[in-house]
């Protein structure tokens, strides 16, 4: 099965909310996208506070977009000029489908 649409997931640090926001309505490609908070879990506690340590939890803003194939590279490739050594993760799935009812 070729997929030609892609579910890019993006957790971001809460302070670059907005300039994310900004870059993703700038990006004509994306037809809309989704953001809400989450808590980001992880073994390792490079670069958590004290706080996040004791929790077991980093908050972060999560993105989600569907994009068609040819745009992924270019969406990529301006999120990685753009927010360098941010540590911002992502992650791309395809999608089987998706619509509207």
């Amino acid at each position: 099965m070729s997929h030609e649409t892609f579910l890019i997931t993006l957790n971001v640090p809460p302070s670059l909310e907005e300039a994310v926001v900004d870059c993703l309505l700038t990006f004509e490609a994306i037809q809309g996208f989704s953001s809400f908070p989450v808590s980001a879990h992880d073994h390792r506690n490079e670069g958590l506070s004290v706080a996040e340590q004791v929790t077991g939890r980093q908050r972060k803003i999560r993105f989600q977009m569907y994009i068609n194939k040819q745009f992924v590279a270019g969406l990529l490739n301006k999120l990685k000029a753009e927010f360098p050594n941010t540590g911002m993760h992502y992650w791309i799935v395809p999608v089987l489908d998706h619509g509207v009812f």
